[in-house]
């Protein structure tokens, strides 16, 4: 009902920033919530940030908070992670998921997206 297609990724330096991008197609984009998620090759997928339908309801793990910043913009059916003062570690493939509501839980996400590279370098 929903695709997904990430964008934005690449290469910078740490203490840098990026603006990633989530085009949606399909179903009513606004009536989703959606979410951040990445993936550091051999680790586990790991929520970034999610925010709700309306946009008045944004969650973080704390990994990311106050560095990240999650929005949307429903009329272009798109939504970003503004990601600053990146770090090494922040490296990861990212994707971005559409749910009912929001959640941290990856098996609630009902649509996902192929990810986008980021990479963070000293």
């Amino acid at each position: 009902q929903v695709q997904l297609v990430e964008s934005g990724g690449g290469l910078v330096q740490a203490g840098g920033s990026l603006r990633l991008s989530c085009a949606a197609s399909g179903q009513t984009f606004s009536s989703y919530a959606m979410a951040w998620f990445r993936r550091a090759p051999g680790k586990e997928r790991e929520f970034v940030a999610a925010i709700s339908w309306s946009g008045d309801n944004s969650i973080y793990a704390d990994s990311v908070k106050g560095r990240f910043t999650i929005s949307r913009d429903n009329a272009k059916n798109t939504v970003y992670l503004q990601m600053n003062s990146l770090k090494p570690e922040d490296t990861a493939v990212y994707y971005c998921a559409a749910a009912e509501r929001v959640t941290v839980v990856p098996g609630r996400y009902d649509y996902w997206g192929q990810g986008t590279q980021v990479t963070v370098s000293s």
